[in-house]
């Protein structure tokens, strides 16, 4: 239902969206209300299936008052507004909701909060103005506008503290004009920051960042992964090993969230001797599981190959861990590859790993642990290795990103190991 009145439409929001948004079913058609909840009516201003909330006439019960200022002004979160329980609900039913369109029956379990202590790595946005000065922040919601962000309560502490470092790095670097991306990350070095969107560097300036990099103490300022200057290690711990991330590398978004997953995917491989993390990076669960199985790591970026690869030399305890640089989005694991595992572990970016569920599907590898960000591609693997044989024995929904339409999951699958001879990889 809808009303027109002198501040917009008065809208009844019927549910909200897989982006967080309320919904109100018109006859026109769905309109998505951000910051709106399910059982509202609203004064939103209307632009096709867009509308903006201007007042909330009768709030939802689970509406609560959100921690940041910035909240509906930054387009960092979309759910401060409520209460952690119907939200939490929320996020589970995303996972499951894509399950059952992609025609998969399998036990969802209850949302894991792994939010911790708060976000260790982020990106700032920062762009040269025409009055000459740099804005630095967050995008607006739906919006190339730059947020100024003085603090953000979903940070650790160490990344609040590095915020007017990031704005000493942008006025150096933002002189061309462009638009550029100032990657921070907390490591028990220090803090590592990787610049996206400048040109080399030539002598005078990485003469000026090596300056700057001892005036701020950071452990390391790249840009574009060029190293300018690393000061000391920057260092994340994983499982027992220490791990020299590669500049802009991918890491879990916080602490929390990479232990839940790596227990979750641990205890799921259970006591498999022989295990392959394929999309392994520089090796979260890799070092994880070669405490008590022998490792075959895969992965594309040869960067993170080589520090999970110094981080098993320097590690103590650790079963025999192998490497391989491979792109298995054009060339996956297959046939006699597979056949040496007893379990294999997947973790792909958001795109998913199609080719790579689909040659496993045709494997005899008895335990499969899919991990995902994205609950749409993983259901659309999942069913390829539903199809090949597979049963889909649990979901375990994980967030990590707190206030936000993403959530992470750990799919477990297993099959009748066939009788055959085992061949080694290699």
């Amino acid at each position: 239902m809808s009303v027109n009145t002198l501040a917009g439409r008065r809208l009844h929001i019927d549910r909200i969206g897989q982006r967080g948004d309320g919904i109100a079913d018109t006859d026109a058609g769905p309109v998505f209300v951000p910051y709106a909840l399910a059982g509202e009516t609203v004064i939103a201003e209307v632009d096709g299936e867009r509308g903006r909330l201007v007042a909330v006439e009768t709030a939802s019960p689970e509406r609560v008052d959100a921690p940041c200022a910035l909240f509906g002004t930054c387009g960092g979160c979309a759910t401060q507004h409520w209460a952690s329980e119907p939200y939490a609900a929320w996020k589970t039913g995303l996972v499951a909701t894509a399950l059952r369109q992609a025609g998969l029956d399998a036990p969802v379990r209850p949302l894991v909060m792994a939010h911790g202590d708060g976000r260790r790595r982020l990106t700032m946005h920062a762009r040269r103005g025409e009055d000459g000065r740099v804005a630095l922040g967050f995008m607006a919601a739906r919006s190339h506008a730059i947020v100024p962000i003085p603090a953000c309560p979903l940070l650790v502490p160490a990344l609040e503290r590095a915020l007017p470092k990031a704005r000493a790095i942008a006025e150096l670097l933002a002189q061309t004009g462009k638009p550029l991306d100032v990657q921070l990350t907390a490591t028990a070095g220090g803090l590592d920051v990787d610049v996206r969107g400048h040109g080399p560097a030539g002598p005078s300036l990485r003469a000026r960042l090596v300056g700057l990099a001892n005036d701020l103490d950071l452990a390391r300022l790249s840009i574009h992964g060029d190293v300018v200057v690393e000061r000391r290690p920057p260092l994340v711990r994983m499982g027992k090993a220490d791990v020299a991330i590669p500049p802009g590398s991918f890491l879990q978004a916080t602490a929390a969230g990479e232990d839940t997953l790596a227990h979750l995917v641990t205890a799921a491989v259970g006591k498999a001797k022989r295990v392959a993390d394929l999309f392994c990076g520089s090796g979260p669960f890799a070092l994880r599981l070669a405490q008590a199985s022998t490792v075959h790591a895969v992965e594309s970026d040869a960067a993170a190959v080589a520090a999970l690869d110094r981080a098993v030399r320097f590690t103590q305890g650790l079963r025999p861990v192998t490497t391989e640089v491979r792109d298995l989005f054009r060339r996956p694991l297959v046939g006699p590859e597979l056949a040496t595992f007893d379990a294999v572990v997947f973790d792909p970016p958001r795109a998913g790993a199609e080719a790579q569920a689909k040659a496993l599907a045709a494997s005899p590898v008895p335990r499969v642990v899919a991990v995902s960000c994205n609950a749409g591609t993983f259901a659309r693997d999942a069913a390829a290795l539903v199809a090949g044989g597979y049963r889909l024995l649990e979901v375990t929904p994980v967030d990590q990103f707190l206030h936000s339409a993403h959530v992470e999951l750990v799919g477990v699958f297993d099959k009748p190991r066939t009788k055959g001879p085992r061949r080694a990889l290699g």
